[in-house]
């Protein structure tokens, strides 16, 4: 089968024929990919970021939002068949730890991560886990959903960690409105009452992020956090969800941020610098946010499913997996790249 490759950092990925993989144990579970989200994180892994974290042994297949038909299953899988339709957590976990037991199945201590630690789905199969799926509707298009799988799943979780703190009458700062962003800003609509207010450097992701419902937009310019400032009364926001964290946009998003409002970081790539002295005097909140639970995605797939969230993708044929990422590095994807073996 063809798979998206990546043989060393610092340089781009291939596309090779590698080996279909096969159900060998009671719960694994091989599904044919209708669609492979291309994510920020595959930049990043290029890049060498996440290789002391993965310790994943080059070559692999990247590509961890998937979704798509269920191809061949273990003896034990009880759950799905052969033919369904099926969304992937991103993490398979062992349901045995105490943070499985505990709802927390994304800081599983047995889990793997295809696509980043093992191989991933920018293939036309993949191993995973029957723990992993979610059984979908026949008449949904995997492509059309692949990237709730993290994208969707990971602002949809940071949202509802949000939810407690946002009560009608408080405002809540989408920073950032592409892939993940735009999946905030409607659970956002989803879930809460709050003010939404939107700050993204590209005109026409703002565009977007106004017809999805935000109440505010803001253009950074440089003046973004004025601007926040202004909107607020000068307090900033109850919650702001920093769907960038890097270039500097880290620092805006808890600038942002009222006394006692919490700053969730969902985006990665730079440092937060942060005096001690102003979390302790404004009790502000920084909190980490890594993917979701499995019912977080079961609840996505729910609001999918009626419409109330949705994608905004561009499709591209496995071959030109390159252009994807290309395209995504160069800020020309508005919403989410999906690859559709």
């Amino acid at each position: 089968m063809k798979a998206v490759r990546l043989h060393a950092y610092h340089q781009q990925p291939v596309i090779e024929d590698v080996p279909e993989p096969q159900a060998k144990e009671p719960f694994d579970v091989v599904v044919k990919i209708g669609g492979a989200g291309v994510c920020r994180t595959d930049l990043h892994i290029i890049e060498e970021q996440w290789a002391e974290k993965s310790g994943v042994t080059l070559p692999y297949t990247i590509g961890h939002e998937n979704a798509g038909w269920v191809h061949e299953i273990g003896r034990g899988v009880t759950n799905v068949a052969v033919g369904d339709t099926v969304i992937l957590h991103p993490t398979p976990t062992c349901g045995l730890c105490h943070a499985c037991r505990a709802g927390n199945d994304m800081h599983c201590e047995n889990s793997v991560f295809p696509g980043i630690d093992s191989d991933g789905g920018m293939a036309e199969y993949l191993l995973t886990s029957a723990r992993a799926c979610i059984k979908l509707d026949p008449s949904t298009q995997p492509a059309d959903v692949a990237a709730l799988a993290d994208a969707g799943i990971t602002a949809y979780h940071a949202v509802r960690k949000a939810v407690p703190r946002l009560y009608p009458g408080t405002v809540c700062v989408v920073n950032g409105a592409g892939g993940l962003g735009h999946i905030g800003i409607q659970s956002l609509r989803a879930l809460t009452a709050a003010t939404v207010v939107v700050v993204d450097r590209n005109a026409e992701a703002l565009e977007l992020a106004a017809e999805l419902g935000a109440d505010h937009t803001v253009q950074a310019d440089g003046k973004q956090v004025d601007a926040v400032l202004d909107l607020t009364g000068g307090n900033g926001a109850e919650v702001v969800l920093d769907f960038v964290a890097e270039q500097g946009a880290q620092q805006d998003a808890f600038a942002m941020t009222r006394r006692d409002g919490s700053h969730f970081v969902i985006g990665y790539g730079s440092n937060i610098d942060i005096p001690t002295i102003d979390i302790i005097s404004t009790e502000r909140n920084v909190i980490g946010n890594l993917v979701g639970t499995y019912n977080d995605l079961v609840e996505l797939m729910v609001l999918a499913q009626a419409g109330k969230v949705t994608l905004h993708t561009k499709k591209y044929p496995l071959d030109a997996a390159l252009d994807a990422l290309a395209d995504l590095d160069a800020g020309r994807v508005r919403g989410r790249a999906i690859l559709t073996p």
